[in-house]
């Protein structure tokens, strides 16, 4: 089992902060919160068929990743660090996709 150290700033920091406060007792009772990228994908495209979807670069060349299950059943949000090492951030159910509005945007 491993275990990796991460530094996020920014937006990715508040996002880990709230993750991490509000997934504290999912992720203590997980028995891998960190793996190869390789094997956390294919580990959430067995057990939930999520795959890729979104993905942005963070300030320090890490990669967060969303990944869903095609009718947005399940989702799973991980940072992969340029040591190939990817850690859990959140994880849910019902991921709905569509365009952010801005406030006072009518519809």
């Amino acid at each position: 089992m491993r275990y990796a150290s991460i530094r996020v700033s920014g937006p990715l920091a508040v996002l880990t902060a709230v993750a991490a406060a509000t997934m504290a007792p999912s992720i203590a009772e997980a028995k891998r919160v960190c793996d190869k990228r390789a094997d956390v994908l294919t580990h959430l495209a067995k057990k939930y068929s999520e795959k890729p979807t979104s993905v942005g670069v963070t300030a320090n060349g890490g990669i967060v990743e969303l990944l869903s299950e095609k009718s947005g059943k399940t989702w799973t949000l991980i940072v992969s660090m340029p040591n190939g090492i990817s850690c859990l951030l959140a994880a849910g159910q019902d991921w709905d996709s569509h365009p952010l509005r801005q406030i006072g945007e009518r519809t």
